[in-house]
């Protein structure tokens, strides 16, 4: 039987750090963290979020080598909606990354958390 996007995603975040952009923010502030937007880059132009990072999730595993190359940097993953960011911590995950989170809100709300933060 095949599986809906939502169940798969649903069955991901049970094995992957998720946070709220407010909270993601917040931790920022403590510790040295890169923001990754995993959105296409013409969603990206349209409505971007400062002090991100865009690497599309279709080339994250190809490119995340050119940000970083520390297993334990702390990694904040976002998009749209939560649903792109929690499959590309998944496979960041699998590459050997330790301290991954996706964001888990709508991207109305990640730019609202980086302007207040």
């Amino acid at each position: 039987m095949l599986k809906t996007i939502p169940t798969l995603i649903a069955e991901i975040r049970k094995n992957i750090q998720t946070t709220s952009a407010h909270d993601a923010y917040l931790s920022a502030k403590k510790e040295k963290s890169l923001f990754i937007d995993v959105r296409e880059a013409q969603e990206v132009a349209t409505s971007p979020v400062i002090n991100s990072v865009n690497i599309p999730r279709g080339i994250l595993e190809m490119n995340i080598g050119s940000c970083t190359t520390d297993e334990d940097q702390r990694i904040y993953l976002h998009c749209a909606t939560g649903g792109r960011a929690s499959l590309a911590a998944e496979q960041l995950n699998r590459l050997g990354y330790k301290n991954v989170w996706a964001i888990i809100c709508q991207h109305n709300d990640v730019c609202s958390a980086q302007e207040k933060s």
